[in-house]
């Protein structure tokens, strides 16, 4: 080959090459070869029956390696190889999904953990929860939480109409703090603090829209970004500003197991003053503090434990404030965590294999109450002070444990829980069977094309002609009761012989019917047995009731069917899942963890 065009082939899918012809040879080769390298090519990919692990990115890779080699996994260094058991990635591409073997393989971080894990996508999940679940009747003395209770007020810049109304404010005397919906580390974020950066940021926006509506000559939104209402009375411990990272993990998503696990507080280095300018005096992440040139003589003093944090509250504040003693380890942010949760519950992705660790960030104010600012993806799993190396990797080993195991019961049909590998972790919310039932990653899915199914089947004739288990209808008797019947399934008749209804009228002897009446259908071979209603439906489409009287007459009287209206399509429908409805919200606020209005 030609030096000009001279390349190098690998399996990674990309070129590297710097020759003229560059495009040429990118555009000769098949599909899927290329010229460039993966990390660790040079290291020989280890081959046989496995298991493998794939680790893409640092944060954290220490741990993961750790704990999967201590179980005789070996690491992979090609994201593009299929023959993983888990595959743990910073950022999420579609090569991590694309091979993706539902209940066979493990993948770390949701596909759509979006609509939980930015900005934009937890207010308007938020939004429409409290939107839905307000019309939902809770009952006397027990009630959800409001967003107002543990969400700073919070405008999107992306939406013309919020964006007016936060400028037609009175803004006076408040501050602001706006952030990218997509970033993380404190990229991005500023304050505005005076009615001068008020006016100065409406024109940059108006700006900014205008010059993208004349570029591509038509409407563009600005860019997705929020503004928030900053908390100017934040709880100080030693005068210092902090915030508390928490953890939410979803150990799965076939059925869902939501877990929560108190993290750890992070402080600023420098005093509290908002006045100042320095972003490092208002953000406590380890990202903002690193910039501080003292930095690495205070880095011990910017991490609290959640015991030294609750001892702290307990010898300062209890008797003063009339706090209850460990109010530091309450359940407020266990409530708020999981209201945010049901909020996209309809959403996610559900497939059994699927996993993700989730951190949470809390602000306390002085009268105590507690506020969610965010919530992150691939949280930060450095372990660079004391405290962290010993809540990260603790955390990181019982994420693994708890998600091994309910993936390995799921896959062998067992019960979930308990789980043995628990520990730190709590459990916010299961969608396990009960006792005594069915586990829940067997048992049927009912959707609306299930529903519709339903409706379809008492239309066409006998209604149960082709019932399953589920119906109200049918009633299961004998030995094929319970579970095993539901693996089974029922005989379904199709004889007109076996059905009363159906016998032959050459006899003489008609059957007497009524729409309250059960009639039995025996099947030609040992089954269970089954009672089926013949209802108005059957009744008004049944081919013999025009020659019996009775039939008749009931069908006449009886006043038609209602047409099933149907839910009404929204415009802003967004993606990610359908909206929640309000029988779903209904039955999932049951296990909604609530308090009571005196409490708070």
């Amino acid at each position: 080959m030609n030096d000009s065009v001279c390349v190098c082939v690998c399996v990674c899918g990309k070129i590297c090459g710097v020759c003229s012809v560059e495009r040429h040879v990118r555009r000769s080769l098949p599909r899927g070869l290329s010229t460039c390298s993966y990390p660790g090519k040079d290291r020989e990919e280890p081959r046989g029956p496995g298991p493998f692990y794939y680790f893409g990115g640092t944060n954290g890779a220490e741990i993961v390696s750790s704990y999967c080699e201590s179980r005789g996994w070996k690491r992979i260094h090609n994201k593009h190889r299929e023959d993983f058991k888990l595959k743990w990635c910073e950022t999420k591409s579609s090569a991590n999904y694309c091979n993706f073997r539902e209940g066979e393989q493990l993948v770390y971080q949701v596909p759509n953990n979006k609509v939980l894990t930015t900005k934009i996508g937890l207010l308007s999940s938020l939004r429409e929860y409290e939107r839905v679940s307000s019309k939902v009747n809770h009952g006397r003395g027990l009630r959800r939480l409001k967003m107002e209770e543990f969400i700073p007020t919070t405008f999107r810049m992306d939406v013309r109409e919020e964006r007016d109304a936060f400028f037609a404010q009175n803004n006076e005397g408040c501050m602001w703090i706006c952030k990218p919906t997509g970033l993380n580390q404190g990229r991005g974020i500023f304050l505005l603090k005076s009615q001068e950066e008020l006016t100065a940021f409406r024109l940059k926006l108006q700006h900014l829209e205008e010059s993208q509506a004349h570029r591509r000559m038509r409407h563009c939104r600005p860019q997705a970004r929020i503004v928030q209402q900053y908390i100017q009375s934040p709880l100080l411990l030693k005068g210092k500003k902090f915030d508390v990272r928490s953890f939410l993990l979803i150990a799965c998503t076939a059925p869902y197991m939501v877990f929560f696990r108190h993290g750890y507080v992070r402080l600023t280095c420098d005093l509290y003053d908002p006045s100042s300018n320095n972003l490092s005096a208002h953000l406590t992440n380890q990202y903002m503090q690193k910039k501080n040139p003292l930095y690495s003589q205070l880095k011990e003093d910017t991490v609290w434990s959640m015991e030294n944090f609750n001892t702290y509250v307990n010898d300062r504040f209890r008797v003063a404030k009339g706090l209850p003693r460990d109010w530091v380890l309450g359940r407020r942010m266990q409530q708020i965590m999981t209201q945010c949760f049901f909020a996209v519950k309809s959403k996610l992705d559900r497939r059994l294999g699927l996993f993700d660790l989730i951190g949470c960030d809390f602000m306390v104010d002085e009268g105590f109450k507690v506020w969610l600012l965010e919530m992150n993806c691939n949280p930060a799993l450095h372990t660079n002070c004391k405290v962290l190396k010993e809540v990260i990797p603790s955390t990181v080993v019982e994420t693994m444990d708890l998600t091994l195991e309910i993936f390995n019961k799921c896959r062998l049909r067992q019960r979930i829980l308990p789980l043995s590998g628990q520990r730190e972790f709590v459990l916010l919310y299961s969608g396990a069977s009960p006792p005594g039932s069915e586990p829940t990653c067997n048992k049927r899915k009912t959707t609306k094309k299930t529903q519709k199914t339903e409706a379809r089947r008492c239309k066409s004739g006998v209604e149960g002609k082709n019932a399953s288990p589920a119906s109200p209808a049918a009633n299961v008797s004998g030995s094929g009761e319970g579970r095993g019947s539901s693996k089974s399934g029922l005989h379904r008749s199709t004889s007109t012989a076996a059905s009363p209804l159906f016998q032959n009228s050459s006899s003489g002897q008609r059957p007497s019917h009524s729409h309250s009446s059960l009639q039995t259908v025996r099947s030609k071979t040992p089954g269970p047995r089954v009672h089926l209603k013949l209802t108005t439906c059957t009744l008004r489409h049944h081919p013999k009731a025009a020659d019996d009287p009775k039939l008749l007459s009931l069908a006449l009287e009886t006043r038609p069917f209602p047409p099933r209206a149907r839910p009404p399509v929204r415009e802003d429908a967004r993606e990610g899942g359908e909206e929640v409805g309000e029988e779903e919200l209904r039955e999932e606020t049951e296990s909604l963890v609530f308090v009571r209005k005196e409490e708070v």
